[in-house]
């Protein structure tokens, strides 16, 4: 192929890249457990569908280009699409929810653009939006933290709910308010965010469970960066970017706005962060066109946080920044060695 042809992510052949998706997964693997401790054993159930629809939509697909099933199959980034896909979802998702996200990532998001290396915007974030968009009512239905007034649901219960739908007896209720979502809503009510923080949901910090979910995603990416899968320009642009925003409107009005550290710790910040903007075919690829990238999708994501319809803004922040990606990477091009400027 020539090279003019060639498409990001520059690896260096499919074990590279299935050695690059390998560590993806094993990075997660703190924050599922952390997840499934906290939301019970729906996140697994969840995570093992949305695996088996990818790769099942990943094998139909190669075969219907024609192209070579097993090192396109084994590369993993189908895997890894399903799992960050399955961990943004709500625990209790319906099975259909799940298998119409992946099939949308997989199908529409990755292969109708040629495949890996191809595809504009991230397969997991723009099926999430697809979601989000066309099912609300599933997609923020979410799961309280187990112990915190809620019943923990066991694998029987849980698997019920997924696949029909149905509540155990005893059982009144399922759904809960996530911590970005009731301190978007009370202060909309004109709540304090000091007195909002003092709920049992939010524990003074950044919400129970989620903070702790965030902590071990922080943790994933840091071995990310060390291991050299990624590098450090995108995550701490955004998350400075997140910060900054975050910071100034809670010093100017700290009576209706969260703080930083509230914004960090809550919602899909450091999957985003780490494993989602970071993604090397839709992020920008220079240097400085990473920094560029990393703080849009920051700011965004507290501006849509703050002032859009969604409590939490990851998902859009990052296809918008996806969008500008050519623009970004026009416009921070390195300076060639020798040439004289204009």
């Amino acid at each position: 192929m020539p090279l003019s042809r060639l498409s990001s992510p520059f690896l260096s052949g499919v074990n590279r890249v299935t050695l690059h998706m390998l560590h993806l997964l094993l990075a997660l693997v703190p924050a599922v457990i952390a997840l499934v401790y906290f939301f019970g054993p729906s996140v697994l159930i969840t995570i093992i569908l949305a695996v088996v629809v990818a790769i099942s939509a990943e094998t139909i697909m190669l075969k219907l280009r024609n192209r070579p099933i097993k090192p396109f199959l084994l590369d993993g980034s189908a895997v890894v699409t399903a799992v960050l896909l399955a961990i943004a979802l709500p625990p209790l998702a319906p099975w259909w929810l799940t298998t119409v996200g992946i099939l949308f990532a997989i199908i529409f998001a990755k292969h109708l653009y040629g495949g890996l290396g191809y595809n504009p915007f991230n397969p997991a974030m723009i099926a999430y939006v697809l979601l989000l968009v066309s099912f609300p009512l599933e997609m923020t239905s979410w799961l309280p933290v187990v112990g915190l007034n809620a019943q923990a649901l066991d694998f029987t219960s849980t698997f019920q709910v997924i696949f029909n739908g149905q509540l155990a007896s005893g059982i009144d209720t399922i759904s809960g308010a996530t911590p970005l979502d009731a301190m978007k809503t009370q202060i909309g009510l004109s709540e304090s965010p000091s007195l909002i923080l003092q709920q049992s949901l939010f524990n003074g910090f950044a919400g129970q469970g989620w903070m702790w979910v965030n902590a071990w995603l922080t943790l994933g990416g840091l071995y990310l960066i060390n291991r050299r899968v990624i590098s450090w320009h995108i995550p701490t642009a955004m998350l400075a970017g997140l910060a900054s925003i975050s910071l100034v409107t809670w010093l100017v009005s700290p009576e209706t706005t969260a703080s930083p550290i509230f914004h960090l710790l809550s919602g899909g910040t450091m999957l985003g962060a780490f494993f989602i903007a970071t993604d090397p075919v839709t992020a920008a690829t220079t240097i400085k066109g990473r920094l560029v990238f990393g703080a849009g999708v920051g700011l965004l994501t507290y501006i849509i946080r703050i002032w859009g319809g969604y409590p939490d803004g990851i998902a859009f922040a990052v296809i918008i920044m996806n969008m500008l990606v050519p623009l970004i990477d026009y416009y921070t091009q390195p300076r060639v060695y020798g040439e004289v400027n204009k």
